[in-house]
């Protein structure tokens, strides 16, 4: 299992505001483009979207579904790899202080990708998540802000 967190500096609801716009997804998630609706309304529970993964000249479509949405603190997707399976990644979006802490948690869910998990893959699960914790980041803090600060 892959855990990793990051501390953002903006208010929770701005976190929130990136990870429910289903178009904002290739912005945050590595390797992802041109995100669009499939099914439902993105983040409710069985909303899906649908990708491009590109890894140098190789491209796939991908899928994510929402299988847990807690608004604004929590968000659990099962990402379709194809014939690797599927992935369960879970985002906690808790305050701290004015600013908001992430949390993702991230690990094979069914297919082979379950079947062959191990720490090489962790590993390098944690270096996709330290990019993907600083590109959410950099969509959030890029964004107007959704709510004002207390002082």
């Amino acid at each position: 299992m892959a855990i990793r967190h990051r501390l953002i500096e903006r208010p929770v609801a701005d976190v929130w505001a990136v990870l429910a716009d289903p178009a904002r997804y290739g912005d945050w998630v590595v390797g992802t483009s041109k995100s669009s609706p499939e099914a439902g309304s993105w983040p409710e529970v069985d909303a899906a979207i649908t990708y491009t993964v590109r890894l140098g000249r190789w491209s796939a479509q991908g899928r994510t579904t929402v299988r847990r949405c807690e608004a604004p603190n929590v968000l659990e997707l099962e990402a379709e790899s194809g014939w690797l399976g599927t992935a369960r990644i879970a985002l906690k979006v808790r305050p701290w202080g004015r600013n908001t802490l992430v949390i993702i948690d991230e690990h094979p869910l069914r297919g082979p990708a379950a079947k062959l998990h191990n720490t090489a893959i962790d590993a390098f699960v944690q270096a996709r998540h330290r990019s993907m914790l600083a590109r959410l980041a950099e969509a959030v803090e890029k964004t107007p802000r959704t709510e004002p600060h207390c002082v």
